[in-house]
């Protein structure tokens, strides 16, 4: 590509993830966002909408696939990235697993509930016929902020 249009990083599409957070918060809701890219397009979006929803599968994650799905009318996203502001849960990685993602990039580290790397390492498991790549800690210091931020306004209010 020519110098005037650079590849497109792992930076800039989590801050495209990082914008779905950002309204995420301000709908009162976890501050979590996710994409799926296919062939340098994004193809799906979501952000936690558990609250709004009342459904406690409606996380970022779970709603990107389904978008990036019914976009490409195919539930394997073996030629996708996710990127997600936050490591994914257990459930969230089963379904990152299940669609085939190729590679899945997040944001902040998840100590407590993390199912890709920190407590669990389900994305990528041999074991589970998983083959998806992970890597975390991209923009990570923003997407923890933007988390604490959020629970420490529900603990003052």
């Amino acid at each position: 590509m020519s110098d005037n249009f650079p590849l497109k990083d792992d930076s800039f599409w989590m801050a495209e993830a990082f914008k779905l957070a950002e309204k995420a918060f301000t709908e009162d809701e976890v501050p979590v966002g996710a994409i799926v890219v296919c062939h340098d397009r994004i193809i799906g979006k979501g952000y936690n909408q558990c609250e709004s929803l009342n459904d406690a599968t409606a996380h970022a994650e779970i709603l990107a696939i389904t978008a990036a799905s019914n976009t490409l009318d195919n539930w394997r996203l073996d030629q996708c990235i996710m990127f997600v502001t936050k490591e994914p849960c257990v459930m969230c990685a089963g379904a990152i697993n299940n669609a085939r993602v190729n590679r899945v990039v997040f944001g902040a580290y998840d100590g407590d509930k993390g199912a890709c790397d920190s407590l669990y390492q389900i994305c990528g498991d041999k074991r589970l016929g998983s083959n998806t790549i992970v890597q975390g800690g991209i923009m990570e210091d923003k997407c923890v902020s933007i988390i604490k931020e959020f629970f420490s306004l529900k603990r003052d209010s």
